[in-house]
């Protein structure tokens, strides 16, 4: 049997208190950046060994980091002056079975093509160094990979942990990003990918605030610019109107100083172009959101291997006992999950699995406590399921 427990949560549902904060850091953030690098190498990683060897071998590519360089932004286009330095570091197995691997090569063509599809104004050849350090890993993390077949075992003793379901400021935060780099870029693209949303609720107030880096040459002045801004607020506000009833405030490049000629403007649309670096595991969850309101791991997601690293797959997997549950149960208003591993245990079989729930009005943790069990124990009998679907790209990581 596995350990699975569910109790009541020992505070008001998130939705309910007082002040409430949310933050996302968008695709063009420099450790989002490093985040979307050390993954996409890490899915490079398993196609290549699942081509080659017919199994994902021991990696981890999670300690990304990046550099920033210099440029000089100006109105109808400026310059990169020092290139953006990549630094992707981390284990992988490069000799199996007495066939060499190429797994450096890989490395830097998945780092490559992330770049080129996610930074588009990024001149992958001129503009950013990538550079990669992947040595062996350690023998005895390796043997817990386990035999074809069998449930891997956790590379460590760690945990994960999930919420759901979003709450108005948590959906209006992670939607804004996701739609001013989806199809708001795709009609404007004076936006750069360098967008961080944070949302802050007050009772039934909530404030958007925006920044958002505009690309140089496709704004000719100020008064271009100013207007791209205007674009973005009259969007973000028009958007979180359709997630809430509440009174929401929008401001966008908020350390702006249009009098001094200080504003947002990039040649690349990222601020690694200019002084802000970055880390792997620095921003966003696995979830998209950073949320300190709720209890959040220290895990970075990205990058490490998905076939038996916990702080891979107990966040993602966490999060989507969440929202199943949620979904499935009725009568549940807050649910946080919190997965502890131990090192060498099936990673089927947790430490424990803890589910804490406030149930809405009339209805106890008696009532759903079965059902929520039941739930729990299956998405755990299908564990594996996670490791594909993060090689397929299915599953965002951050």
């Amino acid at each position: 049997m596995r350990n699975i427990q569910v109790s009541e949560l020992d505070r008001r549902a998130v939705e309910d208190q007082d002040v409430e904060i949310v933050e996302r850091k968008g695709l063009g953030h420099p450790d989002s950046i490093c985040d979307g690098i050390a993954e996409a190498v890490s899915r490079g990683l398993s196609q290549l060994y699942l081509d080659r060897v017919g199994t994902v071998l021991h990696y981890n590519t999670d300690e990304t980091q990046l550099v920033a360089g210099r440029a000089a932004p100006a109105f109808g286009g400026g310059e990169v002056l020092s290139p953006i330095y990549v630094l992707i570091v981390g284990r992988a197995t490069s000799e199996y079975e007495g066939e060499t691997l190429p797994v450096e090569r890989t490395a830097l063509e998945s780092a490559r093509a992330y770049l080129n599809e996610t930074i588009p104004e990024l001149d992958v050849g001129a503009d950013v160094i990538l550079d990669v350090k992947l040595g062996e890993g350690s023998g005895d993390l390796q043997d817990v990979f386990g035999e074809e077949g069998q449930v891997p075992m956790a590379n460590d003793t760690s945990f994960g942990v999930g919420h759901a379901p979003l709450t108005e400021t948590e959906r209006i935060v992670l939607d804004v990003e996701r739609s001013l780099n989806g199809e708001y870029a795709a009609d404007h693209p004076e936006l750069g990918p360098d967008v961080k949303v944070m949302g802050k609720r007050e009772g039934d107030d909530v404030d958007v605030t925006v920044a958002a880096a505009v690309v140089d040459s496709y704004v000719d002045s100020m008064a271009d610019y100013e207007a791209a801004v205007a674009d973005v607020e009259a969007f973000v506000a028009d958007l979180a109107a359709d997630h809430t009833d509440r009174n929401v405030t929008v401001e966008v490049n908020t350390a702006d100083d249009i009098e001094e000629g200080s504003i947002y403007l990039t040649t690349t649309g990222v601020s690694a172009e200019q002084g802000d670096d970055g880390s792997v595991g620095r921003g966003n969850r696995a979830n998209g959101l950073i949320t300190p309101n709720r209890p959040m791991s220290m895990e970075a997601t990205s990058g490490k291997n998905p076939v038996n690293h916990i702080g891979k797959i107990y966040n993602l997997l966490s999060t989507e006992i969440a929202e199943s549950v949620v979904d499935e149960v009725d009568g549940i208003r807050d649910l946080q999950v919190r997965l502890l591993s131990q090192i060498g245990r099936p990673i089927d079989e947790p430490h424990v699995a803890d589910a804490q729930v406030v149930t809405a009005e009339g209805v106890t943790v008696a009532d759903v406590e079965a059902e929520m069990e039941e739930l729990i124990d299956d998405r755990l009998a299908n564990v594996t399921d996670i490791t594909r679907r993060v090689i397929d790209g299915d599953l965002s990581t951050f």
